[in-house]
C-alpha cells in the first residue's frame, strides 16, 4: 500500500461537500490547483477558500465518485458513473440522494471511503486493521505508526503528519461533545456536528481523548447496501479463480471486509447474511453446519453489484 495521509488539509468531510465536487464539474468546472486561473473559478463556484477546495477534491477522489485521470499529461477529474448516480448528472438528471438525506447513503459513502487496498490513511487503518474497540487517541496513534509501517513498506518522515490525519479522521467520525455549565452534564457540541459519518455512530467519544467503537448488529445499515458491499469484496478476493464462495470469518475480519469497514458482530454478521439470503432469493447463500461456515454468491450477481444500490433507492435497473 502507499501512503496518503494528506489532502484534506484537517478539514473533515462535510455535509453538501460531495454533492458540491459533482455540481462542479458538471458545470464544466476543474479541480488543478496548479492552475490558478481554474483555483480562483472553484473558489468563486464553490464559496469557500483554497484549503477547502483541496478538502472537497480530497473526499470527492476517496469516495471514488469522482476519478482523476490522465489527459495530454495533465490530470482531469471526471464524475464516476455512482457518483452520476448519487447526485445528479451533467444533463440535469437529479441524483438518487444528492444531499444525502437516506441513511443508507451515508453507509454508502462509509463503505467506498474505506473500500480500498491501495492507499493507507487513517479512517482505513482504523477500519480494516485495528482491532481495538476503545482506545486513548495517543496509544492509537502509536499503533497506527506501527501499522503503516508494516504496510507502506516505509518510515513516516514527519509524525505530525499521521498525527493530523488521525485527527481528521476522529472528527469526521465523531461527534464532539463539550462540558454544559448546567446539572445536565455534558452536550453534543454543534460546531462539531458537521459530518454526515458521525451519524453511523461508528466512533463515540467518552471524554478525555478516549474513544468507543464497539462492533455490532447495526440495525440501520440497509440490507442492499450491505449486499453491495459483500458482492464488491467477493469480487475481489475471488477475481484470480473460478471460485463462487467465501468464507465467512474472512467476510467478517479480513482487510475491506464487510465485516471489518460496518463494524459488525459475529452475530450482526450472521442476521445480515440471513437477510441477504432471502432478498436475493438464495442467489446469496451461507451454511453454518458442523463447523463448516461458507457464503455462496451466484456468479450473475457478482458483475452487477450495482443492481443492489438501484433497488435500494427504488429503481428496478439502470
Amino acid at each position: 500500500m502507499k501512503a496518503k495521509y494528506t489532502g484534506h488539509d484537517t478539514f473533515p468531510l462535510r455535509y453538501g461537500w460531495l454533492f458540491k465536487s459533482i455540481n462542479h464539474l458538471n458545470n464544466n468546472g476543474k479541480f488543478q490547483t496548479s492552475n490558478e486561473a481554474h483555483t480562483r473559478d472553484a473558489i468563486v463556484k464553490l464559496g469557500v477558500g483554497k484549503n477547502m477546495v483541496n478538502a472537497i477534491r480530497y473526499w470527492a477522489e476517496a469516495s471514488s465518485f469522482v476519478e482523476p485521470k490522465s489527459e495530454n499529461g495533465r490530470i482531469e477529474h471526471f464524475v464516476s458513473d455512482l457518483g452520476s448516480y448519487i447526485f445528479g448528472s451533467a444533463g440535469e438528471t437529479e441524483g438518487a440522494d444528492p444531499y444525502l438525506e437516506r441513511i443508507g447513503s451515508v453507509w454508502l459513502v462509509h463503505f467506498l471511503l474505506n473500500f480500498n487496498y491501495d492507499f493507507l490513511s487513517a479512517y482505513r487503518y482504523f477500519f480494516n486493521y485495528s482491532n481495538v474497540q476503545s482506545f486513548e487517541k495517543k496509544k492509537l496513534l502509536d499503533d497506527f505508526v506501527d501499522e503503516s509501517i508494516h504496510l507502506t513498506k516505509s518510515e513516516p518522515s514527519n509524525i505530525s503528519t499521521l498525527r493530523k490525519d488521525l485527527d481528521c479522521f476522529i472528527n469526521t467520525y465523531s461527534k464532539k461533545r463539550k462540558a454544559a455549565s448546567s446539572k445536565k452534564g455534558a452536550v453534543v457540541d454543534e460546531e462539531h456536528f458537521s459530518s454526515p459519518l458521525s451519524e453511523l455512530n461508528l466512533l463515540k467519544e467518552n471524554g478525555n481523548s478516549f474513544y468507543i467503537s464497539e462492533l455490532g448488529e447495526r440495525h440501520n445499515l440497509p440490507i442492499e447496501i450491505f449486499i453491495y458491499a459483500l458482492i464488491k469484496f467477493i469480487a475481489v478476493e475471488n477475481q484470480d479463480s473460478n471460485v463462487d464462495s467465501i468464507e465467512f470469518d474472512a467476510i467478517l475480519s479480513k482487510p475491506c471486509s464487510p465485516g471489518r469497514i460496518f463494524r459488525l458482530s459475529e452475530s450482526g454478521l450472521g442476521h445480515k447474511l440471513d437477510e441477504a439470503q432471502r432478498i436475493t432469493n438464495s442467489k446469496i447463500k451461507w451454511i453454518d453446519s458442523l463447523g463448516l461456515r461458507q457464503v455462496r454468491v451466484s456468479k450473475e450477481l457478482i458483475s452487477k453489484p450495482e443492481l443492489y444500490i438501484y433497488q435500494y433507492y427504488g429503481d428496478s435497473c439502470e
